[in-house]
C-alpha cells in the first residue's frame, strides 16, 4: 500500500471509495451530489490524499482549500476508510502525511466538523492535535411537517451571489460566523446552485436568506438586528421552503449557543437531528 495525492485520479475511483466508506450512513450521495458537495467546499485533488492498495483507494482525505476567518485553511470535507481496512490507523497516517504538503502551500490551519456521537473519530482528531472550537446543531425535517405561520411584510427581491459582500455587513446581521460550507466563499464557488432572497423596508435590506432549491438546504438566514421580531425570518423561511424541490428541509451547522436562531427553528417544527463539533488545528 502507498499514499498518493488524488491529482489526476479518475473521479469514479474517488466516488466508489466514498460510497463504500460511508455505505452505513443514513444519507447517501449519488455521483452528481458528491461532485456538487465537493465543489461547494473547495475540493482540491492535488492537496487531497489517499491510501492505495494496488489501484484501489482504501482510505482517503478529501480536502477543500480556501479561507476561514481570514486565514488560508484546509477543510476536511470527507475522511473515510473502507470497512475491511479499519483499525490500522490509516486516517492518522493520511493526516500526518498531508500536513507538510499543506504547509508548503502556505496553509495555516486545518478545519473539520465531526458528529458528536462519533466518539471514536472525535478521539482520533484530538490525538492529532485538533481542538474543539464550537458546537453546532443541525436540523432536517420533512417539508410537509413544518409549521407554516403568518409572514412578515416588506418587498422581496432576488440578490445576485456576487453582491452578497457588498450588501451584507456581518456585524449588523450575524449572531455567529457561518461554518465552512455555509460561508460566502462556499456560495461563490457554486453560485448557480443557490437562490438568494432579500427583504426590504424601502431601500433598506432588513433580512436575507440563501438556499439551495435542489437539496432543500438553507445555507444562511439572517435578519438585521434592529428589524427583528417582525416575522421577517419567518417569511424568508417560508419562501425557501416553498421554492425547495426536495421533500426535506435542511439547516446545517447552527451554532448551539445562538439561542435566538435555535428557538426560532424549533418553533417552526424543525427538530434537531444531531450535533457536531467544529474542530481546528494550527499547522
Amino acid at each position: 500500500m502507498e499514499i498518493k495525492s488524488l491529482e489526476g485520479v479518475p473521479f469514479n475511483l474517488i466516488y466508489n471509495a466514498f460510497s463504500s466508506a460511508f455505505e452505513e450512513y443514513e444519507v447517501q450521495l449519488n455521483k452528481g451530489q458528491l461532485l456538487k458537495m465537493l465543489k461547494r467546499r473547495g475540493f482540491d485533488p492535488g492537496l487531497s490524499f489517499a491510501v492505495f492498495d494496488n489501484q484501489k483507494i482504501v482510505s482517503f482525505i478529501l480536502n477543500g482549500i480556501g479561507h476561514y476567518k481570514g486565514a488560508a485553511t484546509a477543510y476536511d470535507t470527507g475522511t473515510g476508510t473502507l470497512k475491511e481496512y479499519r483499525g490500522r490507523g490509516l486516517a492518522t497516517e493520511l493526516f500526518n502525511y498531508s500536513t507538510p504538503f499543506l504547509r508548503q502551500h502556505n496553509i495555516h490551519q486545518y478545519l473539520l466538523e465531526v458528529i458528536q456521537s462519533n466518539t471514536s473519530a472525535v478521539s482520533v482528531y484530538k490525538s492529532l492535535g485538533f481542538k474543539i472550537t464550537r458546537e453546532f446543531n443541525y436540523y432536517i425535517r420533512e417539508k410537509s411537517k413544518l409549521i407554516r405561520v403568518e409572514n412578515g411584510t416588506g418587498k422581496f427581491h432576488v440578490i445576485r451571489p456576487d453582491r452578497l459582500h457588498q450588501l451584507i455587513n456581518p456585524s449588523l446581521f450575524w449572531d455567529f460566523y457561518p461554518s465552512w460550507q455555509n460561508g460566502f466563499e462556499a456560495i461563490e464557488r457554486d453560485p448557480e446552485s443557490f437562490e438568494i432572497i432579500g427583504i426590504y423596508d424601502g431601500h433598506t435590506l432588513t433580512g436575507y436568506s440563501v438556499y439551495e432549491p435542489e437539496s432543500g438546504d438553507i445555507t444562511q438566514i439572517a435578519v438585521k438586528k434592529n428589524f427583528r421580531r417582525r416575522k421577517i425570518a419567518t417569511r424568508l423561511l417560508n419562501i425557501a421552503v416553498s421554492n425547495s424541490l426536495s421533500d426535506n428541509v435542511k439547516i446545517i451547522n447552527v451554532e448551539s449557543s445562538c439561542d435566538a436562531m435555535n428557538e426560532f427553528l424549533i418553533s417552526t417544527g424543525l427538530g434537531i437531528k444531531g450535533k457536531q463539533f467544529e474542530m481546528l488545528k494550527l499547522i
